[in-house]
C-alpha cells in the first residue's frame, strides 16, 4: 500500500498546492483520480440513491470534481459495471487510482481523507477473503461455527480499537462506519449460517442452535437509514430479517419462496424495522425480489396483498399495482399482438416480422432498474449459451440514442413510450416474453436474473 502512494505523489502536487492556500472558510471537498483501462468515459458519484455529479475523464483517463458544501457521510462511485464506497468530509481532497482489470484490488487512495478510505477498502478485501473459508465453515456443528465468528469478530476488533486509538480526530460518524465495515460482515455469516449449512452438508433439516448463538443482536441498531446504501449493514440486515423468518417453521429453500414464507418476511420486516423508509424500501424489494426470482407470470397473490397493507409508500404502491395489471396481459398460450419497435435508424418494425420462425427471448429494459453494463453481461452469457434463440433487447424509457456497446446492434430496439404498443409495460420495469417460433407466448413474465431462466429457456430451445 506504502509504495503505490509514493508512485501516486506527483498526481496530487497541484491539489497540495491547492489546499496550501486555500482560505480556511473554504467548504469545497475535492474527489478525483485516474482510471487504467478504463470501461467508460465518465465516473459516476452517489450519495445514497443521488447522483452527486458525473466526472469525465480526460485525454489522460484522469478525472477531477469540485464539490461544494459536501456533506461528511458515505458515497459511492460507479465506473463501468464496478462500484467502490468512499468515505468523504468537508475540505477533503481525496484522490484514487485503479486498474479496471482488478479493479479493487488496485484501488489505492491520496490526499486528505485517504487513510480512512484506505482502511474501508483494505476491510472489503480481507472480507473478501474471508468469504473463501466461510465454504468450510459452514460445514461446522454450531458451536465450532460460534467460535470461529467469536474469534474472527474479536481480531477485526483489535483491528478497529488500534485504529481508532491512533486516529483520535476521526468522527463519530466514520468510527460507525469502521465498525460496520469490520464487524458486520461476519454478524451477516451468522445469520446466514443455517441456510448455508443446509446446502453445504446436504443435511434437509436446520441445526439445533442455541439462543445464545445470537447475542450480539442485542448490541446492533437495525434502523440506519444511513447505511441503507452500504453493503455490509444492508447484507446483515437482510440476512437477519430471513433467519428470523425461517425460525417461524419454514423448511429450507434455495430456490424460490412460497407465499407462505414470503408473506411471513413482509410482517418480520414491519415488525423488526421501525423507521418508515427502511421498511418501505425492504417490503418493496422483498415483494419484487420474489417476484422475479420466479420468472413467471404467477403471483403470490397473498404476497402483493400483505405488502399494500403494510408499506405506506403512495409511490412504490402505484409501481407494484402497475407490474400486477401489466402481469395480466400476455400469459403463456397466448399468441404475441403486433405491436412496432424503432430500430437506431429511427426505422419501425413489426414485431411479428421479427420473431417469425425464431424462439425468442425479448426484454424490455429501463436503465432506472437495470444497467447496460448488467444487461450486457447477461445477455452476452445466455446468448452464448443458447445460440439457436434470437436475443432482442427493447428500451423501454429513457433516451432513444442509448444503445448498449458490447451487444449488437441489429437486435437493439426502442419502443415509443406515448404510444398504445406498450400498454402491457405500464410499470417500465424489466421484463422477459419467451416466444416461440409460432409466435406463442411460452413465459410472458420472465426474469433475466432469475436461475430459473436457464431451464426455461432449454425448453424454449427444444420448441
Amino acid at each position: 500500500m506504502i509504495k503505490k502512494l509514493f508512485n501516486y505523489i506527483p498526481f496530487f502536487l497541484l491539489i497540495a498546492l491547492v489546499s496550501c492556500n486555500s482560505s480556511p472558510k473554504n467548504v469545497s471537498t475535492y474527489f478525483g483520480g485516474k482510471i487504467i483501462n478504463p470501461k467508460s468515459k465518465y465516473v459516476i458519484l452517489y450519495s445514497k440513491e443521488e447522483v452527486v455529479d458525473t466526472l469525465f475523464l480526460d485525454e489522460n483517463n484522469k478525472f477531477f470534481g469540485k464539490l461544494e458544501n459536501a456533506k461528511e457521510g458515505l458515497y459511492y462511485f460507479i465506473h463501468g459495471k464496478e462500484n467502490q464506497y468512499i468515505y468523504l468530509e468537508p475540505q477533503d481532497s481525496l484522490m484514487l487510482r485503479l486498474n479496471t482489470w482488478d479493479f479493487d484490488e488496485s484501488l489505492v487512495f491520496a490526499g486528505k481523507g485517504a487513510e480512512r478510505n484506505n482502511i474501508l477498502i483494505d476491510c472489503f478485501l480481507e472480507d473478501e477473503k474471508d468469504e473463501k473459508n466461510f465454504y468450510i465453515f459452514n460445514n461446522l456443528d454450531p458451536d465450532k461455527f460460534k467460535w470461529k465468528i467469536d474469534s474472527l469478530i474479536n481480531t477485526k476488533l483489535i483491528t478497529y480499537n488500534y485504529y481508532i486509538e491512533n486516529h483520535t480526530d476521526e468522527t463519530e460518524g466514520y468510527r460507525d462506519i469502521l465498525k460496520v465495515a469490520l464487524t458486520y460482515p461476519l454478524f451477516a455469516r451468522a445469520e446466514r449460517y443455517p441456510i448455508m449449512y443446509v446446502k453445504h452438508s446436504n443435511s434437509k433439516e436446520f441445526p439445533e442452535i442455541k439462543n445464545s448463538f445470537y447475542t450480539y443482536r442485542e448490541t446492533l441498531n437495525f434502523n440506519k437509514d444511513s447505511l441503507m446504501y452500504y453493503a455490509p449493514y444492508i447484507t446483515y440486515v437482510r440476512n437477519y430479517l430471513y433467519n428470523v423468518t425461517y425460525s417461524l417453521g419454514h423448511k429450507p429453500m434455495t430456490n424460490e419462496y412460497s407465499s407462505n414464507f414470503t408473506v411471513d418476511l413482509l410482517k418480520t420486516i414491519n415488525t423488526k424495522i421501525s423507521s418508515e423508509k427502511s421498511k418501505n424500501a425492504f417490503l418493496k424489494q422483498t415483494v419484487l425480489g420474489h417476484f422475479y426470482r420466479k420468472s413467471s407470470c404467477n403471483v403470490n397473490q397473498n404476497a402483493f396483498e400483505t405488502f399494500f397493507d403494510l408499506s405506506s409508500n403512495k409511490e412504490d404502491k402505484s409501481i407494484i399495482k402497475k407490474l400486477l395489471a401489466d402481469n395480466k396481459s400476455l400469459h403463456k398460450g397466448n399468441k404475441i399482438p403486433d405491436f412496432s419497435i424503432i430500430d437506431f435508424n429511427k426505422t419501425r418494425h413489426s414485431i411479428k416480422e421479427i420473431i417469425t420462425d425464431k424462439n425468442t427471448f425479448l426484454f424490455f429494459w429501463n436503465p432506472e432498474f437495470v444497467s447496460k453494463e448488467y444487461i450486457s453481461s447477461r445477455i452476452g452469457f445466455l446468448s452464448n449459451k443458447f445460440p439457436e434463440i434470437q436475443f432482442i433487447q427493447v428500451k423501454i424509457n429513457g433516451s432513444k440514442n442509448d444503445k448498449i456497446d458490447q451487444l449488437d446492434i441489429k437486435n437493439q430496439f426502442f419502443i415509443d413510450t406515448k404510444s398504445k404498443d406498450n400498454s402491457f409495460l405500464t410499470s417500465k420495469m424489466p421484463r422477459v416474453i419467451l416466444i416461440n417460433k409460432k409466435g406463442i407466448v411460452e413465459n410472458g413474465y420472465a426474469s433475466i436474473s432469475s436461475k430459473n431462466i436457464h431451464s426455461q429457456l432449454k425448453k424454449l430451445s427444444e420448441k
